[in-house]
């Protein structure tokens, strides 16, 4: 009992700092909400990889070419001009077509041969922005941007020491369902590690800003040569470099859709695989940290079940576990009030979605560990229809693709990792 009661006391602690984590997450978001908007527009270069029927896609490209901005490019980048995601694209490029403001275009990379698909289009794309562009921001498809989004998002690097701008995602479910919840909450955790450190934060592929200059000063074409992860790549370049990544809470972008139990631990095993690869210290610190909250957390409700049925004193330990369990529901629910102020056009849903938030918080550790696990045992992944074999941070090797038959069978693929 003595062992249960020291790191009970630990995990509370762990809870303390947590929670007081979360305050300083809404600190920080209240504080850049309420920033005025910026006139800080110079031309930008909007690169959207894409592969596959995302859900919502359409009114994801849309989103993208309804930007309050003054003026703008997109270039959609594919490996095959027979992915069916294109006859989406070029429908809304034609109902766009008219205006002066935004240039758009489709580039078809092709196969990759020695990188992540992603990383291979992205390769292909910069080869083909416009030359006058001073920002790129990188985007996914699966992703829906609110009209300020780019401004927003291009604003702090008015800044010339700034070297990148980011946002990121949260997973706004459509119909509802565990799974979906689930990935929701998984994902939360996540979200709420960016903040005011400039130099702790990270890039997110679907919402980063980057000056043309920086990106050709760090030479990201090359060192995206191999690898899976964009913005793992890009993060360590700019850290490498010791240049800042400020957070852009207005940033944080909507992925409207829904998945079912195997896409979820898919997709977030997959996140963990490659984060293990890419980032071994996070990986450990989410291994060691689950672990041992599902050993104190769902051990000490077992252990509390067992006493009880013993007839000996239970109080101690339900009173460790209360109040584990209440630190991460004030977490949840200050990281959720922080969230609703960029998503504020998405309130119903955010309520919808708050009991699973609230509640539901402890079994996205299980799942967590479930992760960390499995990537200790394998390096395979896969993404987008295609499985992948991470090597190391700069070789992926391709074991599988799949067709564009295949692909256009489909009626959703799973999300790119950020």
């Amino acid at each position: 009992m003595w062992a249960f009661y020291f790191f009970a006391f630990v995990l509370v602690l762990l809870g303390v700092s947590s929670l007081k984590g979360g305050l300083e997450f809404l600190r920080y978001v209240r504080g850049e909400m309420e920033k005025e908007k910026s006139d800080f527009t110079p031309l930008a270069c909007v690169i959207a990889p894409c592969r596959g029927l995302d859900q919502g896609l359409e009114e994801n490209v849309r989103a993208l070419f309804m930007q309050d901005y003054p003026t703008y490019g997109i270039i959609f980048v594919t490996d095959s001009a027979d992915d069916p995601a294109l006859d989406v694209v070029e429908k809304v490029r034609k109902d766009f077509a008219s205006s002066g403001s935004i240039s758009s275009r489709v580039c078809v990379a092709g196969e990759a041969r020695e990188s992540g698909q992603k990383v291979h289009n992205l390769r292909a794309a910069v080869k083909e922005i416009n030359p006058d562009s001073r920002v790129l921001v990188f985007v996914d498809t699966d992703a829906r941007p609110h009209a300020s989004w780019l401004r927003s998002l291009i604003a702090p690097l008015l800044d010339e020491s700034v070297g990148a701008a980011t946002g990121y995602r949260w997973f706004i479910p459509v119909h509802g369902g565990f799974s979906s919840q689930m990935r929701s909450v998984w994902n939360a955790s996540i979200a709420s590690a960016l903040g005011a450190r400039r130099d702790k934060n990270f890039c997110w592929g679907g919402a980063t800003a980057i000056r043309r200059e920086t990106f050709e000063r760090l030479r990201m074409r090359e060192r995206w040569r191999g690898t899976l992860s964009d913005d793992f790549a890009l993060t360590r370049a700019l850290q490498q470099e010791r240049l800042p990544i400020h957070f852009v809470p207005d940033c944080l972008t909507a992925s409207l859709e829904d998945c079912n139990f195997r896409e979820l631990l898919e997709f977030t095993t997959r996140q963990l695989k490659i984060t293990r690869v890419y980032a071994a210290h996070l990986w450990k610190a989410v291994l060691g940290g689950s672990a041992l909250f599902v050993l104190i957390f769902f051990g000490g409700i077992l252990l509390v079940a067992t006493r009880a049925l013993q007839h000996k004193p239970v109080l101690v330990p339900i009173i460790f576990l209360v109040t584990v369990y209440l630190l991460g529901t004030a977490k949840s629910y200050v990281r959720l009030k922080a969230v609703s102020m960029p998503l504020a056009q998405h309130a119903r849903e955010l309520r919808r979605s708050a009991f699973a938030h609230l509640f539901l918080w402890p079994l996205a550790t299980l799942i967590y560990l479930y992760n960390a696990i499995a990537a200790a045992l394998s390096r395979k992944i896969v993404w987008r229809g295609l499985t992948y074999e991470l090597r190391s941070p700069t070789k992926t090797v391709i074991a599988h693709s799949a067709s564009q038959k295949e692909m256009a069978a489909t009626t959703r693929t799973q999300d790119y990792y950020e």
